[in-house]
């Protein structure tokens, strides 16, 4: 079986419940598998092994078709690998997961998604391979409204 890091398939990175849904392909390029291995070795596997435990992949690699049919922004780096949407399945809460990477990791956005101010629903993390990373953190609360955080 294919693999992207030691704790992500090939398979994970690339399934999409909106893909699937209406048959569209999610298939990345050798760039953007590149892409999405450097992004687990940085921030993915350390996260992981801090966590000790389990971590959800709702979403890494989207194509530009999928990225168009869930009207996603045309510059997502999810399109390029470079960026991944998580969230925890274990004792460490999604505010934890968020604050570690924000405290400790390299990255390039760090987005709180959704939930509320105590906890998001989800973690959007990305990693640039050809610029330096923004250490940028966000948070959006609601659609298209998004928060500068310090």
């Amino acid at each position: 079986m294919k693999k992207i890091s030691k704790h992500i398939s090939y398979k994970e990175a690339t399934n999409s419940n909106s893909a699937n849904k209406l048959n569209l392909k999610n298939k990345p390029s050798k760039e953007s598998i590149e892409n999405m291995e450097v992004l687990a070795e940085k921030i993915f596997e350390p996260l992981r092994e801090w966590a000790e435990g389990p971590i959800r992949v709702n979403s890494f690699y989207r194509s530009e078709e999928l990225n168009s049919a869930i009207k996603g922004s045309y510059k997502s780096q999810h399109l390029t690998g470079n960026a991944i949407d998580i969230s925890s399945l274990n004792e460490k809460t999604n505010a934890e997961l968020f604050h570690y990477i924000k405290d400790n990791l390299d990255f390039d956005q760090l987005i709180w998604e959704f939930g509320n101010a105590v906890e998001p629903k989800w973690i959007h993390v990305s990693y640039s391979t050809t610029s330096k990373n923004r250490k940028r953190t966000l948070q959006v609360l609601r659609k298209g409204i998004y928060y500068i955080l310090e």
